[in-house]
């Protein structure tokens, strides 16, 4: 299937995942907590098994990576050429915490690039998706879609900067002060990199852990709408490229290296 094809039909499963997730969302839910301390309910479950049935429909050659099932060893997940990687209810603590700010992720990575990315948000009805070459797309509540493309500013603009609501700390703060004029915009989930790639936003900076599910969809999204996500030393984000699913710290922004951009000496 062409990489259009594959994307508008992972726009509706994100679409059915999301429907999954409001009717929990809507009454009383559990949460459950992994290992790691993170949050887990009966949504990020359904919205998985849903995912996963359709997408093995939808092409069963193409392997699935999602953040509730049990990941590969590296030395199968090397192999893939092309797979798909998934976090079914991204931001889960903003689900449970009820304040709207979660999102359905499906990408698709060829050999470490995400080339197709679906961004669902299920209490508004939003949806953000993008594949390679094709440009990126936004669609509101009221099925009205537009293109959608990062912003760019100079040195001495009022910036506009994605912070995290659940994770921030002393390193964040230093590079905050260095940057002179600009305002925070506190967002959750994968919706940081989404205002990046609309333009409502200019510069997300994360310094802190996230894993390779929570940031390829949008990470396409950025790339069409002419942004990058890079590490910091300015080396572009890759997936599948190592054991852990892990990714480094990273920058998402509106070009390769902005006049703006501080340095990162000591922090």
């Amino acid at each position: 299937m062409h990489l259009e094809q594959l994307c508008r039909a992972a726009v509706q499963i994100a679409i059915d995942a999301g429907q999954r997730i409001i009717e929990v969302y809507e009454g009383d839910f559990k949460v459950e907590y992994k290992q790691d301390e993170s949050p887990l309910t009966l949504a990020d479950q359904l919205a998985h098994e849903l995912i996963v049935a359709q997408l093995t429909e939808l092409d069963s050659s193409i392997p699935i990576l999602s953040e509730e099932g049990e990941p590969p060893a590296y030395a199968v997940r090397q192999q893939w050429q092309r797979y798909w990687l998934v976090d079914p209810l991204d931001g889960t603590k903003e689900f449970v915490k009820r304040n709207g700010e979660f999102t359905v992720n499906i990408a698709l990575i060829d050999q470490g690039v995400p080339v197709v990315g679906v961004v669902y948000v299920p209490v508004t009805g939003v949806s953000y998706f993008s594949w390679s070459g094709g440009g990126c797309w936004r669609t509101n509540a009221d099925q009205q879609t537009a293109q959608i493309h990062v912003r760019q500013s100079s040195a001495g603009d009022d910036l506009a900067v994605v912070c995290s609501r659940s994770h921030r700390g002393d390193r964040l703060e230093g590079l905050l002060e260095r940057l002179g004029n600009y305002r925070a915009v506190p967002t959750g989930s994968s919706l940081k990199l989404c205002l990046v790639a609309e333009g409502s936003a200019d510069f997300y900076p994360r310094l802190g852990p996230t894993s390779e599910w929570d940031t390829a969809a949008a990470h396409a999204l950025v790339l069409e709408a002419g942004g990058v996500v890079v590490d910091l030393q300015l080396r572009p984000l890759l997936y599948n490229q190592k054991d852990s699913l892990l990714n480094p710290e990273f920058l998402v922004l509106p070009e390769q290296n902005p006049d703006w951009l501080p340095s990162f000496d000591g922090l």
